[in-house]
């Protein structure tokens, strides 16, 4: 189909609008980046917290919640994923990482999945999602999200009927956008508990455990759930944006080549007319010169 000048305006006026969306949305895309790791930042003082007080307690406690039963090892799996597109192959890949860790597990997992997406691709993988949970929006959703998880899970809970719980999700990372990862949340690893309780206090007097030791390390075993899921949660809120941004600039890329392409095919266009143009009226003058020539009335 031959292109018009006005068919050419339209392309380019339409593309120029495409890219005002785009450009839209890979601004809002970095703002949130930012914010989802400054939360994690500030996590960061907290979690050192609970680890100092889990640390005094495991001193003289064994593992909490460390069943063990090889023959009926029931898994439970946290998988964050995303509820939009526009994100490449966030969900895919980080399906396809956390399937394969559970596929070398004994016993028949229980997976619970973060966002719409990511649940449609486990139920194509064949399994069977026992539980699903909506993105949250901003930071301030993180919170209520990650009380959620821990009810309807029930990893938090003294009676929890799960042998392991496993956390999987992609985090940032520089040069290659995300990197799905995957965390043991319990039964606590063994040497990061002995670490824990064979490092040294800051202070030169030990802190004294009030009410008892097995009560508050239970307590502090939830926040430690807790803030393991809060930051998977924003990390995983980072690596989809950041995904989405490196979609988006992509995008724009392509979109100012095809409008370096439309300008150019708009001016050989214009151009073209013009000498078309020009060609008629010069051909119209010599007919008229030759015309007078052959002495037709002056």
């Amino acid at each position: 189909m031959t292109d018009t000048l006005a068919g050419l305006k339209q392309k380019q006026n339409g593309a120029r609008d495409l890219q005002s969306v785009v450009r839209a949305m890979k601004a809002l895309a970095a703002a949130s980046i930012g914010q989802y790791e400054r939360s994690v930042g500030a996590l960061a003082a907290y979690a050192h917290t609970v680890e100092l007080g889990l640390s005094v307690c495991l001193r003289d406690s064994r593992p909490v919640g460390g069943r063990k039963s090889a023959a009926t090892d029931r898994i439970g799996a946290i998988v964050f994923g995303s509820d939009q597109g526009l994100v490449g192959r966030f969900n895919e890949v980080l399906a396809e990482y956390a399937l394969q860790i559970l596929a070398t597990l004994p016993g028949v997992p229980h997976l619970w999945a973060v966002g719409e997406r990511m649940q449609a691709r486990l139920q194509e993988q064949g399994t069977l999602v026992r539980g699903f949970f909506p993105v949250p929006s901003s930071v301030k959703g993180i919170t209520p999200l990650v009380g959620r998880i821990l009810i309807d899970s029930g990893a938090a809970g003294d009676d929890r009927d799960l042998d392991e719980v496993y956390l999987f999700y992609n985090r940032p990372r520089e040069g290659v956008v995300y990197t799905p990862v995957s965390q043991r949340l319990l039964p606590l690893d063994e040497t990061w508990r002995r670490q824990l309780a064979d490092s040294p206090w800051p202070t030169r007097q030990l802190p004294e455990v009030i009410g008892g030791g097995p009560p508050t390390l239970r307590m502090l075993i939830r926040e430690f759930l807790f803030v393991s899921l809060f930051r998977a949660c924003a990390e995983s809120l980072a690596s989809e944006n950041a995904s989405r941004l490196a979609a988006m600039q992509r995008a724009d890329t392509n979109i100012e080549e095809l409008l370096e392409d439309l300008t150019g095919r708009l001016h050989q266009l214009r151009q073209s007319t013009i000498d078309e143009e020009l060609f008629d009226v010069v051909s119209g003058f010599e007919a008229l010169t030759n015309h007078r020539r052959g002495g037709g009335p002056t």
